[in-house]
């Protein structure tokens, strides 16, 4: 029996137990089927290429990490043979090389089984700013699915792959996992190379990786980083392996008066639960002036960011800006009233604040923020497609700025039965650090916490 979202290890124990590929790639398109929904794929690999794939893996490896593996890649991200769009049709082309990241994993033995579907040019929250159908929630189609790396997340979800790749400038590998109730890992910028991925801010890309539990996304992780010569913006860092949650931690918390849950109280009770559970643990919860990082997030879709986002597209907006998604093109537009001195005031500005939160974490382990302060439902996105996809961003917006690391975990469901999810918030290189915390309060739907911690503590450190 294959069951894709019990986990890796899970995984690899079917196959030491005899199931072959094969029947994972059979597994894989029945899910699909099941499912049913259009919107979560933007291209599918054709299952007589991805049966030969997997023959050519021949017998089980477990010294492979990733081996038989499944996984999506959002379609702002390269994969030979497969098109790229980024969800603008018009736009496609056919890479003749993964991108250097899909390269590495799939070294590790992981297969590629399609490209999934994102807000267009990976700008949007909502996750529903496509030419295409739209994925659906996974959970409840009401909602909104997320974004913009909505496919990627809805995809693991449903279980149809084990991980995925998403990528994240404001949120985009985080806000869709706690809509859909995953872990969200965004790492510190660089630590994953952008080679190979279209850009939307490119001093603040970052891919991300989905995946069920933390275990699992600290398994990829651990494979798919390493520094690569080819992007100016990778960085080499000797990562920590996670440890857990050790007492006396100092985690950084909004002040309860700036706390902005837009009328959510569930949400609200969520996150306060998921503070008692860390301050149970032993953590101290430290109460922080919270304006900074709300101002630091204020900053990105404004000035320097939506000038950045518009030099990424600067070819299509100049020659055929139709082809854009009208919301996208609103968005990027907006940079054409901008100056060169507006941009260099929001450069100063963010200069001011960083050292500001340089201060304030000077003396906390991490910080610890609701992912979401509350859930955006379709008919709120058609009513308004700018206003709720803004609020989505409210705790995520900041992190690529500050040259932060996060990582999205699932927690205990609210109490109206939707998925808790917070999210842990360190200095650059900390992936590790946040990811044992993460993995003691996980909600672990393979294994206990202390399970979780163990498990990951025996990954091997990125190359």
């Amino acid at each position: 029996m294959i069951d894709l979202s019990a986990g890796i290890p899970a995984l690899h124990a079917a196959y030491a137990a005899g199931i072959s590929p094969e029947e994972m790639i059979a597994k894989v398109f029945e899910r699909f089927d099941a499912v049913g929904d259009p919107g979560i794929f933007i291209h599918l690999a054709d299952r007589g290429n991805l049966m030969d794939e997997v023959r050519a893996l021949g017998d089980f490896d477990p010294a492979r990490p990733l081996w038989g593996v499944p996984f999506a890649v959002k379609d702002n991200i390269d994969v030979a043979g497969m098109p790229t769009t980024a969800a603008c049709r018009e736009y496609e082309y056919w890479p003749e090389h993964d991108a250097f990241v899909v390269a590495r994993l799939k070294a590790a033995g992981a297969i590629v089984i399609g490209k999934t579907n994102l807000d267009q040019f990976a700008t949007g929250l909502v996750g529903v700013r496509t030419p295409y159908p739209a994925p659906r929630n996974a959970l409840n189609p009401a909602m909104v699915p997320g974004g913009s790396s909505s496919g990627s997340a809805v995809a693991v979800a449903h279980g149809i792959v084990s991980f995925s790749l998403g990528t994240d400038t404001a949120g985009s590998g985080r806000v869709p996992a706690a809509l859909n109730d995953l872990v969200g890992l965004k790492p510190t910028i660089g630590a994953l190379s952008a080679t190979g991925m279209i850009p939307a801010c490119r001093t603040l890309d970052c891919m991300s990786i989905f995946t069920r539990t933390i275990a699992d996304a600290w398994a990829v992780f651990s494979h798919a980083a390493a520094h690569d010569e080819e992007d100016a913006y990778s960085r080499a860092f000797e990562f920590a392996e996670p440890q857990g949650l050790t007492p006396g931690l100092r985690i950084g918390v909004p002040q309860v008066d700036q706390r902005r849950f837009f009328g959510d109280g569930i949400q609200a009770a969520s996150y306060q639960a998921a503070l008692d559970e860390l301050a149970g643990r032993g953590a101290e919860i430290v109460e922080i002036d919270f304006a900074p990082f709300h101002e630091t997030a204020d900053l990105l879709y404004e000035g320097a960011w939506v000038a950045e986002r518009y030099a990424a597209l600067r070819e299509i907006m100049e020659t055929r800006p139709e082809i854009l998604h009208p919301v996208t093109r609103r968005i990027v537009g907006g940079a054409e009233s901008l100056s060169a001195a507006d941009a260099f005031d929001g450069l100063y500005r963010l200069k001011a604040l960083e050292r500001i939160a340089q201060e304030t974490l000077s003396g906390l382990d991490c910080l610890c923020v609701p992912t979401i302060p509350h859930f955006v439902t379709m008919a709120e996105c058609d009513a308004d497609p700018i206003g709720p996809n803004s609020r989505l961003g409210t705790y995520t917006n900041f992190v690529n700025l500050l040259d932060l690391a996060a990582i999205a975990v699932p927690v205990a469901a609210r109490s109206d039965g939707r998925p808790g999810n917070v999210t842990l918030i360190g200095k650059a290189g900390s992936d590790g650090f946040l990811a044992g915390i993460g993995a003691a309060i996980e909600r672990a739907p393979v294994g206990k916490p202390e399970m979780m911690v163990s498990r990951i503590g025996k990954t091997a450190k990125a190359s």
